[in-house]
């Protein structure tokens, strides 16, 4: 290496990055902590009341910040339609990591411009700190009816109503690591999980009626044998997080950044709901030879269960578009401004169609 410059020799550049990760020196292992009760009783033959709940905890989650940035400070930026050419009157404030400049010069001839990003370490890019920060916290609480199998029937009716919140562990990516928004403030990520789904509620139904005995062999044959079963689910939708495409608060990182005002996971997507089937007949040849022929059909409804599609880094459609440009707004220019879509939140894929398949096994 130069020992005056600290240059690396020609042919030992490729693969050189400026950017840094770490573990904090007060790095520990995540813990999680779970707690449960179940209360059940008996309110008819075979029939069952029971009410659980259940809590979990996680602590000392992962969670990465960059360190090598300077304090933020509150700027403005006008917000304008989608086509970008019509100011809505209002403004977005964001914690922003860099100034902006106001005299003319070489690279801001049109002032006010964003200046450089200005790190505390000027010769390193972004230092990624991993640490053990984040904290999750899940409750629910199922209340459900159960039937036990009587005279070939059963029958299960179950709620759920829960809430998981945490700051931010979900949103770990390797290769992008800093997803916390504001580095100064990273309790501000605290927010729905992913996870999150406020209601659930399943029912579930077999029966394996046999309506012939002895003395009605052959129509036993053709009407015994027979076993229907079906599960219902209804879900309300998760949380869908506010991004903003660009990189409002110049950190550096194009990932991390959602619309200001509203905390991680704000929105909630559409609901679900499904009607799964499944028909059975056994078909006896002897004792131990019997032939099972199965239909089943997943979504038996063709409900059309949409969603905000998710892409492969947790990131969704966004919700806003910050747009590096000189603009005028109330007779003041600006150096960039807010461009707001027409399509957000508007479902663009959908969960499986209606699915049907046949099956045959044969036992011996």
């Amino acid at each position: 290496m130069d020992g005056a410059n600290c240059n690396l020799p020609a042919g030992f550049t490729q693969g050189v990055t400026h950017e840094v990760s770490a573990f904090a020196p007060n790095f520990v292992t995540p813990r999680v902590q779970q707690a449960s009760l179940t209360v059940e009783k008996e309110i008819a033959s075979r029939t069952t009341v029971s009410l659980s709940l259940l809590n979990v905890r996680g602590e000392h989650l992962i969670r990465a910040r960059d360190v090598n940035l300077p304090q933020p400070i509150a700027l403005s930026y006008p917000i304008f339609d989608s086509t970008g050419s019509t100011f809505d009157g209002d403004y977005y404030t964001v914690d922003s990591f860099s100034t902006w400049q106001f005299t003319r010069t070489l690279t801001c001839p049109w002032p006010p411009c964003i200046n450089p990003l200005g790190r505390l370490i000027a010769q390193l890019g972004a230092i990624n700190e991993f640490q053990s920060a984040a904290s999750s916290n899940y409750n629910g609480a199922t209340l459900s009816t159960n039937r036990r199998i009587a005279r070939g029937t059963y029958f299960r009716l179950s709620y759920t109503y829960a809430r998981a919140m945490d700051d931010g562990q979900d949103a770990l990516v390797a290769g992008q690591p800093a997803t916390v928004q504001n580095s100064y403030v990273p309790s501000a990520e605290r927010g729905p999980s992913v996870t999150d789904q406020r209601h659930r509620f399943v029912v579930a139904f077999s029966a394996e009626p046999r309506p012939f005995h002895r003395g009605h062999e052959v129509l036993g044959y053709f009407f015994n044998d027979w076993k229907i079963s079906t599960v219902l689910n209804y879900g309300s939708g998760r949380p869908v997080n506010a991004t903003v495409t660009g990189d409002p608060n110049q950190d550096g990182n194009d990932l991390n950044d959602r619309l200001p005002g509203y905390s991680r996971n704000a929105f909630t997507g559409p609901d679900y709901a499904t009607t799964d089937l499944r028909l059975t007949r056994i078909i006896r040849f002897h004792e131990r030879y019997k032939l099972n022929l199965m239909a089943e059909s997943f979504n038996l409804l063709n409900r059309d269960n949409q969603r905000v599609a998710i892409t492969s880094n947790g990131m969704i459609a966004s919700a806003s578009t910050f747009v590096q440009d000189s603009v005028t707004a109330n007779i003041a220019t600006y150096p960039a401004y807010y461009k707001l879509p027409n399509n957000f939140m508007r479902p663009n894929a959908a969960y499986a169609p209606r699915q049907i398949q046949l099956a045959l096994k044969f036992v011996f």
